[in-house]
């Protein structure tokens, strides 16, 4: 299925940003120039987070297993543009299982790993998916047995299949299934002309209360990929650390694309502690480590490899890293949302470099580079803050729904710029990173949305939603409730209620604030900077 309007496939061709090889087919290649070299690792500590031993397999090995699951997702029925869920963390299983749905001409469609049941549902539901790929458990959820039962509510949805150890009955149990059948499957001949035009993946955005899906052709996926990879210039063969699930822009586009390309060895990780990732990162020797760009400095004061390249990806949340010379070579990558990126050579500045307007080419300091993304700011006349708009190789062209219809999502002008809708703040040489924390929370939505879940506790007259900085995670999400008169809840009975109603995981707050009346503006709307006042200051009179 091809999405892409054929004007806007055919400017990409020319300026030679777009090629005609697909993402598998980038490890095809791979495989036949490499076939010993280790392909992918699994992190030394999988069966704490997710079922199964550690795996690791070679380029040669890894190519046998996504052909034979490739022609077993055929065999049972998947058709070419089938859409197909995956709901696991990062394990070789879940790649492998990603590489052939591409094979296999389905398109993918990554799942975050803190939606729910009914948000894997609802997910399903609009896409018409056919088939779901999860993982037994993720930490102490059992994502199986979720899996399972979506499929219980969801006709359309026709194969579920389980990776890890303990896959629940109704599952197909992938592991298995393969060793049985062999070397006798092969994935089926797609003869697709333009194969790399053709949607690869539907991922999520959260640029609003609901998710929005957002369509990425494997050209699309490989422009955003060449981003990082050639602004930190990794050599072939290169050792990946990836701690970011292969669920959005950030861990397909900054970690699996720059692995093809580079051809080299991706060591997954799950993240649970800074100490972890550390020991991991210097056990393999590793060149490239993805990271959130808050604990940029503490990594780089923990590594003793001085080759290492350290890529701090900056969300919308994430507040601006503190002052320090790096060690390391780091490339601060602003991630806007599920629509573009922007990866920065720091150098040997203290400071996050501003994100030129205008044309964007890489390496930064390169005259010759290939332009893979053009930045404009929609300046607002109301007083609301600027909004971002970016058009580009890398730019996903529209939102999707059942049947191939355009989604409710951002639009294009008419000079085609995609309006993300997601708010800059104008700075001398460019803008101040992607976004600016107070009404939206990236992975969330909406904090007026948020405000409606947490109102509906029965307990409550009113209740909001704000958000807190955190030197580590950019920011927390908090409660405010206002009790009803004669009612006395507790924080316990909040957040048990949130369980019962399968509230989002990205929308559970970290704390609870019970007041007696929640701070207002001059126009009536919730003062969260007020409330995330309050916090801090009963945070340093503990302090």
């Amino acid at each position: 299925m091809i999405t892409t309007p054929a004007e806007t496939i055919e400017r990409h061709r020319q300026t030679q940003a777009w090629g005609r090889v697909t993402l598998d087919g980038l490890f095809r290649k791979a495989a036949e120039a490499n076939p010993d070299r280790l392909a992918m690792v699994d992190a030394p500590d999988r069966a704490e987070w997710t079922g199964g031993a550690p795996r690791s397999l070679t380029y040669a090995e890894a190519e046998a297993e996504i052909d034979r699951l490739a022609g077993f997702f055929a065999a049972v029925g998947l058709a070419t543009d089938h859409i197909i869920g995956m709901h696991a963390p990062n394990t070789v299983d879940a790649v492998i299982a990603f590489l052939a749905s591409l094979r296999a001409g389905l398109i993918a469609s990554p799942l975050p790993l803190h939606w729910r049941q009914k948000d894997v549902l609802e997910a399903m539901n609009r896409l018409g998916a056919k088939g779901l790929v999860a993982a037994d458990r993720l930490e102490t959820r059992d994502t199986g047995f979720a899996a399972r039962d979506v499929a219980a509510e969801l006709f359309s949805l026709r194969f579920v299949f389980g990776l890890g150890k303990d896959v629940p009955d109704g599952l197909i149990d992938l592991g298995p299934m393969l060793a049985e059948m062999g070397d006798g499957l092969t994935a089926p001949a797609l003869n697709r002309s333009e194969a790399a035009d053709h949607t690869a993946t539907i991922t999520w955005s959260r640029n609003g209360m609901a998710a929005t899906p957002v369509t990425r052709s494997h050209n699309q996926w490989i422009a955003a990929g060449f981003m990082p990879y050639l602004e930190t210039g990794i050599e072939d063969g290169a050792q990946l650390i990836v701690p970011y699930a292969l669920s959005g822009l950030t861990g397909l586009g900054a970690g699996l694309v720059p692995w093809l390309l580079s051809c080299g060895t991706l060591h997954l990780h799950h993240p649970t502690a800074l100490s972890r990732l550390a020991a991991q990162a210097e056990a393999v020797k590793a060149d490239y480590v993805l990271l959130p760009g808050p604990l940029a400095e503490a990594l780089d004061a923990k590594l003793s490899r001085k080759s290492t390249t350290l890529v701090a990806c900056w969300s919308i949340s994430a507040p601006q890293a503190a002052t320090f010379v790096p060690k390391h070579q780091l490339v601060d990558l602003h991630v806007a949302d599920e629509y573009a990126m922007v990866a920065r050579l720091r150098g040997k500045s203290a400071r996050i470099l501003p994100v030129p307007v205008g044309q964007i080419s890489v390496p930064s300091h390169s005259d010759s580079g290939p332009d893979l993304l053009e930045i404009k700011v929609d300046d607002s006349e109301d007083g609301r803050p600027a909004r971002l708009l970016v058009r580009g190789p890398m730019v996903p062209d529209r939102g999707w729904k059942s049947g191939g219809g355009a989604d409710e999502g951002p639009a294009t002008d008419k000079a085609g710029f995609l309006r993300t809708g997601i708010s800059v703040r104008l700075t001398e040489g460019g803008l101040a990173g992607f976004g600016i924390p107070g009404e939206y929370a990236p992975g969330v939505g909406d904090l007026k949305g948020i405000d409606r879940v947490f109102s509906a506790y029965p307990e409550v007259s009113e209740a909001a939603a704000f958000l807190v900085e955190d030197p580590t995670l950019g920011a927390r999400l908090y409660a405010a409730l206002v009790a009803k008169p004669g009612s006395a809840p507790d924080g316990k009975a909040f957040f048990a209620y949130l369980d019962t109603e399968r509230v989002d995981l990205a929308k559970i707050p970290t704390r609870v604030l019970m007041l007696s009346a929640l701070p207002r503006n001059e126009d009536g709307s919730v003062d969260r900077v007020r409330l995330a006042l309050r916090v801090q200051r009963l945070a340093q009179q503990v302090a």
